[in-house]
């Protein structure tokens, strides 16, 4: 890997990091104020790294009791409130625990996923630009799907040869497999972060016209269903099962990415001076990878694809938390938030006429790439 406009030569001491015994990465720390220490790991604080995320959690349980209270019947915020503490009475049970609070979890399940999984593409790219929909793993995980639906003939549950796969798990196959397919394409003498996004560019370009293609050969009720999914509309019948499993990978993966994040201020410098920080470039890499994909395949599967969070949210936390690199936590927040006020927009700011979350945040996050594409051109221009 290339290294940054900062990056000290090979066999320079890095500035500010420290490292106590083999593999004990450390952060800077940042002067007068005591480093925070997990095991062999430590790093510095700052205030607003913990407030940011406090705040985007506030704003999350917000947005959580505003999509239960808000439906074709409204109940008011503040007794859906109680509801969900423990309190009030039971009245709407039915309404606020089997129809409204599952779609508004899934919501922020795979928003949070989104966000962590775009957080963690962009920390190792070094690129705003870089996430799971430009890097054509979103792209899979549709291909696979609509192929499911395209061929068996039915939504979630398909016949012949295909009746133990079901859509959802034909999006985790397709994504992981364009993850593959980015990962061996770019793994030529080294990988750079403008390698990975190019290749990824190019990857997605071809399941583009893949997934084109199969919709132009299905047939029409078919088309009906696979536009229906890749619109990314949590109104897909989504119940308790499906907030389960996707709670469970969240549960798992999130703390391995938040722990091999401190991995993040080596993949800045060369292989030599990330080695002697004690970190397995190659290895780190691919685990992070690996993580990354695994969320966006799982929020994929869930809801149909969901535009423009996994790039916007991470870029949209570093700017609050005012890090050198998006930072995880805040992002995850974040993503999950966007997604679930983004569904809120879509059921009522309209009338009658309900829109999928993923046109809502593909309309938002739309603007929002055009911004970043202008910036990092300025930035370019001498």
């Amino acid at each position: 890997m290339t290294p940054g406009p900062h990056s000290p030569a090979p066999g320079e001491p890095v500035v500010g990091a420290e490292r106590n015994g083999p593999g004990r990465l450390h952060r800077p720390t940042v002067p007068g104020r005591r480093p925070l220490r997990v095991g062999p790991f430590s790093a510095g604080w700052r205030p607003r790294q913990i407030l940011v995320p406090l705040l985007i959690a506030a704003a999350l349980a917000s947005a959580v009791v505003v999509s239960t209270a808000r439906g074709s019947s409204s109940l008011s915020a503040w007794e859906v409130a109680l509801r969900l503490l423990g309190g009030g009475t039971p009245d709407h049970d039915f309404v606020i625990f089997e129809l409204r609070l599952p779609r508004t979890l899934i919501g922020a399940l795979i928003g949070g996923a989104l966000g962590l999984a775009g957080a963690i593409v962009q920390g190792i790219a070094r690129n705003p630009l870089a996430s799971p929909d430009v890097l054509g793993i979103t792209s899979g995980a549709g291909v696979g799907a609509v192929t499911v639906i395209v061929l068996g003939g039915s939504y979630g549950s398909v016949s012949d040869p295909l009746a133990d796969i079901g859509v959802p798990a034909a999006a985790v196959v397709g994504a992981l497999a364009a993850a593959l397919a980015v990962y061996l394409l770019s793994v030529r003498r080294g990988i750079s972060g403008y390698r990975v996004l190019l290749v990824g560019i190019g990857v997605n370009a071809v399941l583009g016209s893949a997934l084109s293609w199969l919709l132009v050969k299905a047939d029409i009720t078919e088309v009906g269903r696979a536009l229906v999914w890749l619109n990314g509309s949590l109104d897909q019948g989504i119940g308790w099962s499906t907030v389960r499993t996707t709670f469970l990978v969240l549960a798992v993966l999130a703390p391995i990415a938040l722990v091999l994040s401190f991995t993040f201020g080596a993949l800045a410098y060369d292989e030599d001076t990330a080695r002697g920080l004690g970190v397995r470039m190659t290895a780190a890499r691919a685990a992070l990878l690996l993580i990354a994909v695994l969320l966006t395949a799982t929020a994929t599967a869930a809801a149909g694809p969901v535009a423009f969070v996994a790039l916007a949210a991470p870029q949209m936390a570093l700017r609050l938390a005012r890090t050198g690199t998006p930072p995880l936590l805040a992002s995850c927040l974040l993503g999950a938030a966007v997604t679930v006020w983004a569904d809120v927009l879509g059921r009522t700011a309209f009338g009658d006429l309900q829109l999928p979350v993923g046109v809502v945040t593909a309309a938002l996050g739309a603007p929002y790439l055009l911004y970043l594409l202008v910036r990092s051109g300025k930035a370019r221009t001498p």
